[in-house]
């Protein structure tokens, strides 16, 4: 259970077009991240996956079944905001069972679910505080508590973590991850944040005024992908793209090379350049240099590399790691 196939989807508002007839199929299972800039559409268009928008046209399919005019309640999925939206005057426990209560659960029942959903979240010592006395982690496992026990047939996220520290985003990442890996549902995650999508999804959506640019695994997208939109999104830092002369040499009008491919040396190489700052990072350094005739790259080095600004270097490309791109911005194969 929890396959979601969408046929032509679209969304508009007044004469604003937002989702521009989108097809993708959500395999049972997978963990799928929307990602994009914002107002790219990611979250308009989970919330039309849950209901919570009505489409202006297209299909919605989940199990098979067409569910485009089935109200949220009738979808089978449960929703984790970014806020949280958890009942101050209720303690955890409430909060978690809540919607089984207004379901007219009995009370055996919902205390058999919520006591299996705080052991699978590390709430259980929470159960009697209320959401005044929790942390940030903790209130978002509340709400991921409360979707569990409706036992959904997928889950939807609406960038849950960007109200959390980095520390605590990074912890709530693998949290979820992991709790993907024991429930084995269906996923669906909206993030503006690229490394999460890399870091957590099967399948990543790559989304840009409406339309899907490329979706595939983490990797696939990475290296190989489709447009200069994907690539100088997807990846942190991102790609360097160069145009002109340079790229002429090479073959393309536009060239891309990922910061880790660019080879370094003190004596020689392709390119000379010369370093503007030095992020020492412990097990990366990374340097933003001026390329004779190129101009601003970025590029990575290991931590210990011995550089400071003012240092002359000279990069040398590799050339099996090149990504050349049409005058469209389409990657040409």
């Amino acid at each position: 259970m929890g396959r979601i196939v969408l046929e032509k989807v679209r969304k508009a508002f007044a004469e604003v077009v937002v989702i521009s007839g989108i097809d993708l199929v959500i395999e049972e299972g997978s963990f799928v991240v929307f990602v994009g800039p914002s107002g790219c559409g990611k979250s308009t268009l989970l919330r039309l996956i849950a209901g919570l928008e009505d489409n202006s046209g297209g299909k919605i399919l989940i199990d098979g079944m067409d569910v485009t005019q089935a109200a949220p309640a009738k979808r089978g999925l449960s929703m984790v905001f970014q806020s949280y939206a958890l009942y101050p005057h209720m303690n955890v426990a409430k909060n978690i069972g809540f919607g089984l209560k207004m379901a007219g659960m009995p009370r055996e029942e919902i205390d058999r679910k919520v006591a299996n959903a705080a052991a699978m979240l590390n709430l259980t010592d929470y159960l009697n505080r209320r959401p005044g006395q929790l942390s940030g982690g903790q209130r978002q496992r509340v709400a991921i508590g409360r979707a569990i026990v409706r036992e959904p047939k997928a889950f939807l996220f609406d960038e849950p973590l960007s109200n959390l520290d980095a520390a605590l985003r990074v912890q709530m990442r693998l949290e979820i991850t992991r709790l993907h890996q024991s429930l084995k549902t269906t996923m669906i995650y909206v993030t503006h944040d690229q490394v999460e999508a890399l870091t957590m999804a099967d399948q990543i959506v790559v989304l840009n005024r409406g339309n899907i640019e490329q979706a595939g695994a983490p990797l696939e997208l990475y290296e190989r992908p489709k447009n200069l939109f994907v690539a100088k999104f997807i990846g942190s830092p991102t790609m360097n793209i160069i145009s002109g002369a340079t790229a002429a040499r090479y073959g393309a009008p536009t060239i891309g090379i990922r910061p880790e491919h660019l080879k370094l040396s003190t004596t020689s190489g392709d390119w000379k350049a010369q370093v503007s700052i030095a992020e020492h990072l412990g097990s990366d350094t990374f340097l933003y240099v001026d390329a004779d005739g190129i101009g601003p790259l970025t590029v990575r080095a290991d931590g210990d590399f011995a550089v400071k600004p003012g240092d002359s270097l000279y990069l040398s490309p590799d050339p099996t790691r090149l990504h050349r791109f049409d005058d469209k911005g389409d990657a040409i194969r």
